[in-house]
């Protein structure tokens, strides 16, 4: 895996988990969701992903998009 397809999976799970817990907990939780589509867009302009950089230290090899 390398890390522009790790972004995206936690990305993912990021959503979905924020979905879950404002469905079962609070809507609240939808700010995280909020949040991730947020860095997402600003990471596509700017190229840059505080994730790609945790990734990047845990030695996953460069994608196209992170580098």
């Amino acid at each position: 895996m390398n890390i522009d397809k790790a972004v995206l999976t936690f990305a993912g799970c990021v959503v979905l988990l924020s979905a879950i817990l404002a469905y079962e907990v609070n809507l609240w939780w939808i700010l995280l969701a909020v949040f991730a589509g947020l860095n997402m867009i600003q990471s596509s302009f700017t190229g840059f992903c505080p994730a790609a950089i945790v990734f990047r230290k845990m030695g996953l090899k460069a994608g196209v998009a992170f580098r």
